[in-house]
């Protein structure tokens, strides 16, 4: 299945499947949930993504993840949503809702590995971090949206107090590495390449299909 970013930004993707589980993930991890579920043969598992553009907003994300948990109609779900900036609300809802969510703050996180994206936290708080997703959708989630294709000048105001741009590769493909270095290089930053494969997002999918 070829998924197109643009689609999965502003709309997300529609359930598939008949499994018996749905996952109700955000649009930025389509490539990498389909990518387990192929390696793995996860085939009793149905993604839905809702659109990835909720990440701009993060106070819409608890209301349109207790839409799609209402809406899959008593079907067994597990949410692949981190806390993604609400504050504690998403996981709260979770609990109200009877359904489990992916454990840790947001993506750069539990793509790390919670644990070690922890230990080291401290002595990144500088970096800007960017994932596969944000580096090929890096104009649509960052440079636009601040207005930096209008005003360029804001680039300082913005990133002035960060030293490095992290790209936490989820995948070894060299025209996403130099996507990275671009983006580094247009913020002004340092740069970092760091493999992370699809790090806690796996173990916490390995649990959710029951195996």
């Amino acid at each position: 299945m070829t998924l197109d970013d643009r689609i999965l930004s502003d709309e997300g993707l529609a359930p598939r499947g008949e499994g018996r589980l749905r996952l109700i993930a955000c649009g930025a991890l389509a490539h990498e949930i389909l990518a387990l579920k192929r390696a793995n043969g996860w085939d009793h598992l149905d993604l839905q993504c809702l659109p990835a553009k909720l990440h701009l907003r993060p106070e819409k994300i608890v209301e349109a993840v207790e839409a799609a948990v209402r809406a899959a109609g008593g079907a067994q779900v597990f949410v692949v949503y981190a806390d993604c900036g609400t504050g504690g609300a998403l996981q709260q809802k979770c609990k109200e809702l009877g359904v489990e969510m992916v454990e840790g703050p947001h993506c750069y996180s539990f793509f790390e590995g919670n644990a070690a994206f922890a230990a080291h936290a401290e002595d990144e708080f500088t970096a800007f971090y960017l994932t596969d997703f944000l580096v090929r959708q890096f104009d649509a989630f960052v440079w636009r949206p601040m207005g930096l294709d209008r005003h360029p000048e804001l680039r300082d105001m913005y990133f002035g107090h960060y030293t490095k741009l992290v790209y936490q590769a989820q995948t070894e493909d060299p025209a996403l590495d130099a996507k990275a270095q671009d983006c580094a290089a247009r913020l002004g930053l340092a740069y970092e390449r760091r493999f992370t494969g699809y790090g806690d997002l796996t173990d916490a999918l390995r649990t959710a299909a029951g195996s």
